[in-house]
């Protein structure tokens, strides 16, 4: 890695409003906002990076997408938490995003496609048009960065890890994933298009459960909380 730490945070700090006003700012809703942010900070404090101070944040945008950038900024779109049914299939994608950060995955992505260098030279005050129409550019760019399929299945079982560790049902991963390829089947899906689907995803995430997890099913699901949280807020 030829970001360090400091410079993760200076990247999400950048971007992160950039990034909210490309994809049609967050929900107005303050109980929403603040729900999304509790199960996500459930998330962080059992991980292994829990010194950036990391934002959850849901944006009213109608794709179907979860984003993440440097240093702790986590993006989850209306698109995709109308798709959702339960607490823990949104802790199984915040706690995908979250494993991306933890492994600096963004980072490393953002500086091969695009260049550290040019990411941090933006980094200057936008008060020229000039400079407002870079900084969009390299937002759109950032928005657009595909991970790996290697980094996609690991942070499949980190993710997995961390959800499991903060209480929820394991299968709430399997079932996420049963929603996003149901979806890919009628039309192509932002989430598959940066966060390229492995081979075999959901029988390897099923196997992880049963070998490493096998006594775990009966934890928290939470769907009347996400129903009453989430899905009465949103219709």
């Amino acid at each position: 890695m030829l970001v360090s730490e400091s410079q993760d945070v200076q990247l999400g700090k950048t971007y992160a409003p950039e990034l909210e006003k490309e994809m049609g700012g967050k929900i107005d809703d303050p109980g929403l906002q603040q729900y999304i942010d509790r199960i996500g900070q459930k998330i962080v404090s059992v991980s292994h990076k829990r010194d950036f101070e990391y934002h959850f944040t849901a944006l009213n945008d109608k794709s179907v997408n979860a984003l993440a950038l440097p240093g702790g900024y986590v993006y989850i779109t209306k698109g995709l938490l109308e798709q959702l049914t339960s607490e823990a299939q949104l802790a199984a994608i915040l706690g995908h995003e979250v494993t991306h950060i933890v492994a600096r995955d963004v980072a490393a992505v953002m500086s091969r496609e695009i260049g550290i260098d040019i990411l941090l030279a933006a980094a200057t005050p936008k008060n020229t048009p000039r400079g407002a129409l870079i900084a969009r550019d390299l937002t759109r760019q950032i928005i657009g960065l595909r991970f790996s399929r290697k980094d996609e299945q690991e942070a499949d079982i980190g993710g997995l890890d961390y959800m499991v560790r903060a209480g929820y049902n394991p299968y709430g991963m399997v079932e996420t994933m049963q929603i996003l390829q149901n979806l890919q089947k009628s039309r192509p899906i932002e989430f598959f298009s940066t966060h390229p689907n492995p081979e075999n995803r959901i029988e390897y995430i099923t196997e992880e459960i049963e070998v490493v997890y096998p006594n775990l099913q009966g934890r928290r699901t939470g769907a009347d909380e996400y129903q009453s949280n989430v899905l009465t807020k949103l219709r």
